[in-house]
């Protein structure tokens, strides 16, 4: 029997979704600039991808995304999460965090003032343990 794959969901010049053989869902940042079209078009595809499979959980590796601008973080915490955590089911996200401590600092940010929403995130240095906690929930 083959064993299964991960399958590209979604690519953009912001990142890459993919969906993993095991239930989850695989985000995974670029480095530089990003347009804000295609970071929403990015994110607007993971909710999509979470609704269509009904998985909450997500690895976010954020390990070369440069910080989040006011007007991504403003859209992420009033729009995009409330929709993901109340219409797609997201429960669990696993963040592999950015080198860019400006980055980290602006996802700290944006996971408490997102905390009433009932979803939880754990941060991690390393893909594998983020991986192994995502799987355990």
């Amino acid at each position: 029997m083959p064993v299964a794959s991960r399958t590209i969901y979604f690519k953009n010049n912001v990142g890459c979704l993919w969906e993993e053989p095991e239930a989850y869902l695989h985000l995974e940042y670029y480095s530089g600039p990003r347009e804000d079209v295609q970071f929403r078009a990015l994110l607007t595809h993971v909710r999509q991808a979470m609704q269509r499979r009904g998985w909450g959980r997500l690895l976010i590796n954020q390990q070369q995304m440069s910080p989040f601008t006011p007007s991504e973080e403003s859209w992420m915490v009033n729009e995009w999460l409330p929709q993901a955590v109340l219409e797609n089911g997201y429960r669990h996200g696993a963040v592999v965090v950015a080198h860019d401590v400006f980055a980290r600092l602006a996802m700290a940010g944006l996971v408490m003032t997102s905390r009433k929403l009932g979803h939880t995130y754990r941060n991690f240095e390393h893909e594998p343990e983020a991986v192994a906690w995502l799987l355990a929930q």
